[in-house]
């Protein structure tokens, strides 16, 4: 594991979290559309949601406990400047799924387009 994928390892997501839920609001999204798009990459809900924040949890163990959708590998495009399909550590490669979604939620896309359903 190279430094960079250390460090998004152990970076608090309890410290991005407030990140994600700004930049979505500002952009006129809901703080329930943003835990829609984490609980259908991560499978955790809301009230388990609440609960990893409130223990300042890092990505690492985030994604341990998470159940990744299996649409996930729909999710593609840049992020960072690196095309999220072509990463290879898998934590990094979550997250950075993440980063995308949030992206995707911010610029407007429609949720049935973010959370890849086929029907979209």
């Amino acid at each position: 594991m190279n430094t960079q994928d250390e460090r998004i390892a152990k970076m608090s997501f309890s410290s991005v979290y407030p990140m994600y839920l700004a930049k979505v609001e500002k952009k006129g999204r809901t703080k329930e559309e943003l835990h829609q798009v984490i609980e259908w990459l991560t499978g955790i809900d809301n009230e388990k949601l609440q609960n990893l924040l409130k223990e300042n949890i890092s990505f690492e163990n985030l994604f341990n406990k998470a159940t990744l959708n299996p649409n996930a590998n729909l999710i593609t495009g840049v992020i960072c400047g690196y095309r999220v399909e072509e990463i290879e550590n898998p934590l990094t490669q979550k997250v950075r799924y993440l980063d995308k979604l949030v992206d995707e939620l911010a610029k407007g896309r429609k949720m049935g387009k973010i959370l890849r359903s086929p029907q979209d």
